[in-house]
């Protein structure tokens, strides 16, 4: 029987709530198909830890970490941290040295969960946005000078290189390719920002001709923001920069419903390390401790993971269970419009689990 180790980072804020949660389920999931175990690693890495050892990690925090299946990771940010510190202290600090390049957010509207879209179908907003992980926009080159003068100067200088944008437009064409609808749309800014743009206009090009069976076309990030949202039933699987991804990929979940629902892969394909598995939500101290973080997310985060892991049995399971649960408007948490606490989505994604027959 195969034993599965996953390092589980609950972070800060609601990521402590939603991970518990998330690990729960897994356990009972694990159970109940029988074929395989889970074992936990817990790290206590994050805001409260950078209050106590001036970092939010230890120096050797990857190395605890490299030799697990995969990561479970819940949120980070603090209102008395600074963001930039949370970020780079810990999430980045893991996805960019584990070579984490291709972030995969999947995007539908479940089943009993309405879009603020007018009469949209569930059928029309089917997509899987994959965000270049590793380079562009945060590749973290840049510097400030002269701080605090009136001649302060500060450089965010973006990175792209031929390596990194082809092995994600090979990605983004590999998925698509494997989706029903076989098409893929490629967003850039390269009327504006005439170098690394055009240059992922060029490789995307280059790549498509590889993939004559995929139907694909580009977007300006601002026009994709309309068609997201007029045009919806005209897109199936989205390939973007780090920060255009990052961007449409709020946009894509608040248009399905809530953020609290969004999941997100970052993974390394390749397997050389661990992928990491993780909510989009953050932190969201304002409900913090309240009970009524919405843990969908991080139970379709899980189902993520279990696919990435080859449990393709219990990962169709556990999205069964957790649809099941959303269809009902009762356990709705609040970001949802309803009233239900983590505990009672938790209690009836397990029970639906443990009643699934298939």
């Amino acid at each position: 029987m195969k034993n599965y180790r996953i390092a589980a980072i609950p972070g800060d804020g609601i990521g402590k709530e939603v991970v518990a949660a998330g690990t729960e389920v897994l356990d009972v999931l694990a159970k109940r198909d029988g074929g395989f175990t889970m074992s936990f690693d817990h790290f206590d890495w994050g805001s409260e830890y950078y209050k106590k050892h001036g970092v939010m990690m230890p120096s050797d925090g990857r190395d605890q970490i490299k030799d697990h299946d995969a990561i479970y990771f819940g949120a980070v940010g603090a209102p008395d941290v600074p963001d930039h510190v949370t970020l780079w202290g810990l999430r980045l600090a893991i996805c960019q040295p584990f070579d984490q390049y291709a972030n995969v957010r999947p995007t539908r509207i479940l089943s009993g969960i309405e879009s603020p879209l007018r009469n949209v179908k569930s059928t029309e907003l089917d997509w899987v946005i994959v965000r270049e992980n590793s380079e562009g926009e945060y590749a973290g080159q840049g510097g400030r000078s002269h701080v605090g003068l009136p001649e302060e100067v500060a450089t965010e200088v973006s990175i792209f290189t031929r390596a990194g944008v082809t092995r994600i437009m090979r990605f983004a064409f590999d998925l698509a390719r494997s989706r029903p609808r076989k098409k893929l749309t490629v967003v850039t800014k390269s009327n504006a920002q005439r170098n690394g743009m055009v240059m992922w206009d060029e490789i995307a090009k280059e790549v498509a001709a590889e993939y004559p069976d995929v139907e694909w076309d580009k977007m300006l990030v601002d026009a994709m923001t309309m068609r997201m949202t007029l045009r919806p039933e005209t897109l199936d699987t989205i390939v973007a920069t780090n920060l255009h991804a990052d961007i449409l990929s709020d946009l894509a979940a608040a248009l399905a419903g809530s953020l609290g629902i969004a999941p997100t892969a970052n993974l390394n394909p390749e397997g050389k390390f661990p992928s990491m598995f993780e909510p989009i939500h953050g932190s969201a101290f304002d409900i913090t401790g309240q009970g009524i973080a919405n843990p969908v997310a991080t139970f379709w985060s899980a189902v993520m993971m279990l696919d990435h892991l080859g449990e393709k049995a219990a990962s169709e399971r556990l999205m069964r269970a957790v649809e099941r649960v959303t269809a009902n408007p009762d356990l709705h948490t609040p970001d949802l419009g309803g009233k239900a606490t983590t505990r009672q989505v938790t209690d009836a994604v397990i029970a639906a689990i443990q009643g699934d027959n298939k």
